[in-house]
C-alpha cells in the first residue's frame, strides 16, 4: 500500500504513452514535485521502467540533478531524518538547490508528475513544460494543476492525465487488501504489483475508450469524468435508485 500511489502513478502514465505515443518511460526525462510518499515511489517506479528523474521537491524549494537523482538519498532524508530536500545538494555535488517549490517547472523534461500539492501546477508552469518539450503530465497529488494549467497543456498537445484516474492506485491497493482479508489469503508482493498494474492499465483503457465514444478523444479529464457518472449510474439504476 505504501508505495501503491507512485507505482500506480508510473502504471497509467506509461499505458497513456504507450497507447497515445507508441513510446514509454524508457529513456524520458521526468520531473517530479513533492519528496513525500507519492513521489518517492513515483520516482522509484519511474526510474526502474528505464526513465532518469532529475528533480524533487519539498515546500522550500526544489533540487536538480543532471546525473539523475539518488533516490537512496532522498528516503534517507525524508523518511528517515525527516529533513529538508536541500540537504540533498549537500551529499551530492552535482545537484543545484533552488529555493520556491514552484520553479521545479522550469526543468527540461519530457515527463512530469505533479505529487506535492493542490493547485502548484499553474499557467505558467504549463507554459514552460511546453516550452521545454514536455509531452506528458500525470497528476499524483489530489488536483495539482489549476483549471488553466490543464486548458494551457491539452491545447497544446500534452497528454494529460487527472488525478481523478491516475492517482486511483492507492485506493485500489486497498481494494485488494480487503480482498485479501475477506478471502483469508496473503499474496506477495509480486502479485499485489502486477494486480495493480492491470488495474491502472483498465482504467486508462475504459477512459481512452470512453473519450473516443463520446467524441473527445485524448481528452482524459472528459473521459474520466464520463466513465465515472457511468459507472456510479448503472450501480444506482441495479439497486433500482433510479
Amino acid at each position: 500500500r505504501t508505495e501503491a500511489t507512485g507505482y500506480g502513478l508510473c502504471y497509467f502514465a506509461n499505458e497513456m504513452l504507450t497507447v497515445k505515443k507508441n513510446t514509454n518511460f524508457e529513456g524520458k526525462t521526468v520531473v517530479i514535485s513533492g519528496s513525500g510518499n507519492v513521489a518517492i515511489y513515483a520516482c522509484e517506479k519511474a526510474q526502474a521502467l528505464g526513465a532518469k528523474v532529475v528533480a524533487m521537491s519539498d515546500s522550500n524549494g526544489y533540487i536538480y540533478d543532471a546525473e539523475g537523482i539518488k533516490l537512496d538519498t532522498v528516503k534517507d532524508i525524508k523518511e528517515v531524518k525527516r529533513g529538508r530536500i536541500k540537504e540533498y545538494a549537500a551529499v551530492h555535488p552535482t545537484a543545484v538547490y533552488t529555493e520556491g517549490c514552484r520553479n521545479i517547472w522550469s526543468v527540461a523534461c519530457d515527463i512530469a508528475l505533479p505529487c506535492a500539492t493542490q493547485n502548484e501546477l499553474d499557467e505558467e508552469g504549463a507554459k514552460l513544460l511546453v516550452k521545454n518539450g514536455c509531452i506528458a503530465v500525470a497528476e499524483g497529488a489530489n488536483m495539482p494543476s489549476t483549471p488553466e494549467a490543464i486548458d494551457y497543456l491539452m491545447s497544446n498537445g500534452v497528454l494529460f492525465a487527472p488525478a481523478k484516474a491516475a492517482n486511483a492506485g492507492g485506493v485500489a491497493c486497498s481494494g485488494l487488501e480487503m480482498s485479501q482479508n475477506s478471502q483469508r489469503l496473503s499474496w506477495s508482493f509480486e502479485e499485489v504489483d502486477e494486480r495493480l498494474k492491470n488495474i491502472m492499465h483498465n482504467i486508462f483503457m475504459t477512459i481512452d475508450q470512453t473519450a473516443i465514444e463520446y467524441g473527445v478523444e485524448n481528452n482524459f479529464v472528459m473521459g474520466a469524468n464520463i466513465a465515472g457518472f457511468q459507472k456510479v449510474a448503472t450501480a444506482m439504476m441495479a439497486y433500482g435508485a433510479i
